[in-house]
């Protein structure tokens, strides 16, 4: 692990150096991902506020979230036929549970919940009927659905969420777009396989500060906002600084210090290597 972070190190120094068009070309990745970690974040902190503070749970239908400008609010809604809002949770961008607020004022939808609950209701039935058999399912994960609309971009986002501590879960994760009508224009599965990462472990008696996983050419070269996602929700509790996606065409770096992400050609990481070699091979003569 040490020789690894010692490379990735040296690669990052040198994509200052004129290799900044594949990073750059990889940020609206970026802003998505970071896109459905406010989404996420805000569901985990607003499912326990509302638990909390909401005692008929019979009534509870569901939840999604959402980014309001420089809110990020979870909705709670009823089981009813026609549901209503029954709870609302703000956060600001500290997501900071004490300064929250929490509205359980029952209400109807606006204008853009309704969507979000609309695409979020056919992805869940899409997942539940699995008609096509897009969908796979392990014991101990749980399917969690992202409805995300990002101007005229309508999608679902349905990543997979461990039920055991001390594992990440990269894969098994899929795309839903719609068109305007709400109606399903695309399904797509984004890895083709699950990739459960533990973390909390040590090698050689030392903590692993990072880790990585490859992407099929189907997956794409680039890191995926769902992984990008996943980083930003479990990198604190795995004490990570970086963690690696490799590609055929791409090392992508995310840096789990500061949520950013450098992309390297690997041509430029096989020109290193090479160069790593004639030295060794100077060195021993």
């Amino acid at each position: 692990m040490n020789k690894t972070l010692t490379i990735i190190l040296t690669l990052i120094t040198l994509s200052v150096f004129g290799q900044k068009k594949p990073t750059e070309e990889a940020q609206p990745i970026v802003a998505e991902g970071k896109l459905l970690y406010k989404s996420e974040i805000a569901s985990w902190y607003g499912t326990d506020l509302f638990l909390e503070n909401y005692k008929n749970r019979e009534n509870i239908g569901g939840y999604f979230s959402y980014t309001d400008n420089d809110a990020t609010k979870c909705i709670f809604f009823s089981k009813a036929e026609n549901p209503k809002v029954i709870g609302t949770i703000s956060f600001d961008s500290t997501y900071n549970v004490k300064t929250a607020n929490i509205d359980l004022t029952e209400r109807d939808f606006t204008q853009s919940e309704k969507d979000l609950f609309q695409i979020r209701t056919i992805a869940l039935e899409e997942l539940n009927t699995n008609s096509d058999g897009l969908f796979k399912f392990y014991q101990y994960t749980n399917p969690n659905i992202i409805p995300l609309i990002n101007g005229q971009e309508k999608k679902v986002y349905i990543l997979t969420g461990p039920q055991q501590s001390g594992v990440v879960i990269f894969g098994n994760d899929y795309l839903l777009t719609f068109d305007k009508n709400n109606k399903i224009l695309t399904k797509k599965q984004l890895h083709k396989n699950i990739i459960p990462i533990e973390y909390g472990n040590t090698e050689n008696e030392k903590e692993v500060v990072g880790a990585m996983h490859s992407h099929l050419p189907e997956t794409g070269d680039f890191i995926t906002a769902t992984d990008i996602c996943t980083l930003m929700l479990y990198e604190k509790f795995a004490k990570w600084k970086t963690y690696n996606v490799v590609s055929e065409k791409y090392l992508n770096t995310w840096n789990c210090e500061t949520d950013e992400l450098t992309v390297i050609p690997m041509k430029t990481i096989d020109k290193i290597n090479k160069d790593q070699e004639k030295r060794k091979k100077k060195k021993n003569k």
